[in-house]
């Protein structure tokens, strides 16, 4: 049942990531159709962000009140359609409206999904954060290579994003299906709304594993909303070459996530990450200094590498701090996404004041912040790779009764 469930949660997480990613593909197009400059098209990137964390802080609530199912699938629905009505906006007015609805949808669900995750790692008693955001990267990875096929193709962003949005909503409603949420189900305390509060503060040690979540976002936001735009008009490379930048940098983000939990499991969360942030930080220096695609592209991949772990470890350890996932993975999600709308506006005015490679130091700047904050993403993983080692004995005693007490109380509910 939880093989099963894992499966669908990352189905999930890949069509997330695929809406995200047939957005930041296209992005050349929709700058050029609007006839926006670098710094235009950080604002409506701005809007974006702020969506996402005006919405975040309810995030948790309507969870609990609604379920993780409902959200996640409804949300998505949302997400992947608003993409396809962004390319049909006719200024810079209304593509804000637009990519403000945008983040709201995608950060919203982004949290139920990361909360019923949260849920299934819990149960499993193992890492599995950075295999879903692994699928998220994946999700990515398919649609900037599909958006770089459908510029060379020169098929319009629109019928691209039409194409997308019917995709990704029928895998999210199919693999939402799967989802369970009851308090005998996933084996924890029953959260209830009353229980929630209605606008959540992040507060002593969410508030320091949010700022560590906020330096890898960053970094995030920067390549994957900034990689295409950065190879078309700083290393003047043709539209296809920009997708396939961005393609190349969520390549290895994805494989950075995929074998993450490997990773963790060996070396723990703490080491793992100082070692992605120094990885990140030579990647951004790469990009600043390239003079050719070829540089810029490998850069863009090491900071793929660089930032894969760090927002799975930071939701799974907030999620991990208390009691509540919904109420710990909201408190990060809303200073962490911040990262987001600081990124857009950061990358954009800082180009048009200087040049986006002068933007882009601050990408290597804040990675080699992450690898100093390592620590804080180590302290609240879960037992079995909190120090790098895989326990058994009395943890794996203690799974088996709680499978067995689970298997009673659903006898009983039958």
């Amino acid at each position: 049942m939880w093989d099963k469930e894992r499966r669908s949660v990352a189905a999930v997480f890949a069509a997330h990531g695929a809406s995200s990613g047939t957005f930041a593909s296209r992005l050349p197009w929709l700058a050029d159709h609007l006839h926006l400059s670098a710094g235009k098209l950080g604002i409506a990137l701005l809007m974006t962000s702020i969506g996402a964390i005006t919405a975040m802080p309810f995030a948790g609530r309507l969870v609990a009140h609604s379920g993780t199912k409902l959200v996640a699938r409804s949300l998505i629905c949302v997400f992947a359609l608003v993409v396809l009505a962004a390319s049909w906006m006719p200024s810079l007015l209304a593509l804000a409206a637009a990519t403000t609805l945008l983040g709201a949808a995608g950060g919203t669900s982004d949290m139920a999904m990361n909360a019923q995750g949260i849920l299934v790692e819990k149960r499993l008693g193992r890492s599995i954060m950075s295999g879903l955001h692994g699928s998220w990267s994946s999700g990515v990875l398919i649609a900037a290579l599909a958006g770089s096929v459908a510029a060379h193709q020169h098929v319009s962003a629109r019928v691209h994003f039409a194409v997308a949005a019917a995709v990704i909503s029928a895998v999210a409603v199919w693999a939402t299906a799967s989802f369970r949420t009851t308090a005998v189900q996933v084996g924890l305390a029953e959260e209830r709304t009353e229980d929630v509060p209605l606008f959540v503060v992040p507060r002593g040690v969410i508030l320091l594993i949010g700022l560590v979540g906020f330096c890898g976002i960053y970094a995030e936001v920067a390549a994957q909303d900034w990689s295409s735009v950065y190879m078309h008009r700083t290393l003047h490379g043709g539209e296809d070459l920009a997708a396939f930048t961005t393609g190349m940098f969520a390549f290895t983000m994805a494989a950075g996530r995929l074998s993450g939990d490997m990773v963790v499991g060996r070396l723990g969360a703490a080491l793992t990450v100082r070692i992605c942030g120094v990885l990140g930080t030579i990647g951004g220096v790469l990009v600043v200094v390239a003079q050719s695609p070829v540089p810029a592209i490998i850069g863009f991949m090491l900071i793929g590498i660089g930032v894969s772990v760090v927002v799975p470890l930071a939701f799974a350890a907030a999620g991990h701090a208390g009691p509540n996932p919904t109420q710990g993975v909201a408190g990060v999600a809303t200073i962490a996404y911040g990262a987001g709308m600081a990124a857009p506006g950061m990358i954009g005015g800082i180009a048009n004041l200087t040049s986006l490679r002068v933007a882009f130091t601050a990408v290597a700047a804040l990675a080699g912040l992450v690898a100093l904050g390592g620590g804080l993403l180590g302290r609240n993983a879960p037992a079995a790779v909190q120090g790098g080692t895989v326990h058994g004995g009395a943890e794996a005693d203690t799974i088996g009764l709680t499978a067995a007490a689970e298997a009673e109380a659903l006898a009983n509910e039958g």
